[in-house]
């Protein structure tokens, strides 16, 4: 099992984790396996999720985040949206409604697994 992180850039980014979070909740195959990570800033007493944590395996688990992220991205939305896609390696690549055609290559590249 590898980690791979989500975070959403937006007018509210806050909103826009939740949004994702939501949607991908709804994927039978990601139940489970999505969860919030806080990272407070320096001064802050509490704390707010700054990226969701996706535990993908060696299952489906990746081809089922990599199509939810581009339905995702293809929802109709008043202003841009962009979600980063991490490793804890330091691998990572952002997707755009731009970019939404191959949504599976680009999280594999930020993961280090070649098809």
């Amino acid at each position: 099992m590898s980690d791979v992180w989500l975070s959403v850039e937006c007018d509210d980014p806050v909103e826009g984790l939740a949004e994702l979070s939501d949607w991908l909740g709804q994927e039978l195959e990601l139940r489970g396996l999505v969860s919030g990570r806080d990272t407070p800033e320096p001064g802050q007493l509490g704390s707010l999720t700054a990226v969701l944590v996706v535990a993908v395996g060696s299952g489906g688990a990746l081809s089922v985040l990599a199509a939810s992220l581009k339905a995702f991205l293809a929802l109709p939305r008043r202003s841009d949206v962009r979600v980063t896609v991490s490793s804890p390696d330091g691998r990572t690549v952002e997707i755009d409604a731009k970019r939404v055609d191959d949504v599976e290559t680009l999280v594999r590249e930020a993961l280090g697994r070649p098809e």
